[in-house]
């Protein structure tokens, strides 16, 4: 199960070594030289283009941003592969493929590909990074069919509003209490649906010398929709929106990730001394979102 809040990950990260065993985390071998955090921040905005390039960064550990400026791609290194979230538009692919060769990296260690949420911004690019690597894509059962057919389901709030995106293939499904794993890399995907059906957020530890973190990958969660959607209509789904909101503020969570790297600050917070780690992020995030779909329920019940 996710990590709780309070949980000691101290035993997973007792010592560098052991850690590096245990969770996956860099060692020396596994880190090379990326460009400092200070040239994304330099070269990107808030609120950027979904497709300018931007420099990758190290995040902590063995984990690195090789997104672009406006969409967030993570790429968890180890030594029997790498696994890859999120691949961006059609055009963002090719930003992530040279950012991930531009740490040292090759594509062809990128074993697994994973999902935030089922929108064009966010996967269009799987089917040419996969084409790439060779990788294997894993999604949830909801969003599996979207992935493979590069349309958007007909449940989800913004159906009808995206043209068709670029099909991937769909090698295996992700249950929600089932971590992924490849190697030593553990990750543990936390049903998150709201924004689209089938999303999914994501946590896992990473470690740098004796100190190790847990970073979430909390997904998008905004209560947007098509004009025509009302999420006071459709009950079951709210309960489930409700719930992964709940869930994602329970999670030990020190350093947050979001697909849309403003949503959560993330250029504010790396200027800043403590950089990226908050203990509190998903706790905010999480009741941001709560704040923003209540809103949402108000304008519907006016309406």
């Amino acid at each position: 199960m996710p990590l709780a809040k309070g949980f000691h990950h101290f035993l997973l990260c007792a010592t560098l070594s052991f850690a590096a065993v245990l969770a996956g985390c860099s060692t020396a071998t596994l880190t090379p030289p990326a460009p400092p955090v200070s040239d994304w921040v330099n070269n990107c905005t808030d609120w950027d283009k979904w497709d300018k390039a931007g420099p990758p960064y190290q995040i902590y550990g063995n984990t690195y941003y090789v997104g672009t400026c406006g969409i967030s791609a993570i790429l968890i290194t180890g030594a029997n592969g790498h696994i890859l979230i999120d691949g961006a538009t059609t055009a963002g692919a090719e930003v992530i493929a040279t950012n991930i060769r531009t740490l040292g990296f090759s594509l062809r260690d990128v074993k697994l590909l994973l999902q935030s949420h089922e929108h064009f911004d966010h996967v269009a690019g799987l089917a040419k990074l996969q084409q790439l690597s060779g990788a294997k894509l894993l999604a949830s059962a909801a969003a599996a069919p979207v992935l493979s057919s590069g349309v958007v389901d007909a449940a989800d709030p913004q159906a009808g509003m995206h043209q068709p995106f670029p099909a991937a293939r769909v090698d295996g499904l992700v249950r929600e209490g089932q971590a992924v794993t490849l190697g030593q890399l553990s990750l543990m995907p936390v049903a998150t649906p709201g924004h689209t059906p089938g999303a999914l957020s994501w946590q896992w530890t990473s470690c740098e010398a004796q100190q190790c973190q847990v970073l979430v990958y909390a997904d998008s969660l905004s209560p947007v929709s098509s004009d025509s959607y009302r999420f006071s209509q459709h009950l079951s789904y709210l309960k489930a929106y409700r719930a992964g909101l709940d869930k994602l503020a329970e999670l030990e969570c020190q350093i947050l990730l979001t697909p849309h790297p403003s949503a959560s600050d993330m250029r504010t917070r790396l200027q800043s001394s403590e950089g990226l780690t908050d203990a509190n992020g998903c706790v905010l995030y999480s009741q941001a979102v709560k704040q923003r779909l209540q809103k949402r329920l108000t304008e519907e019940t006016a309406q």
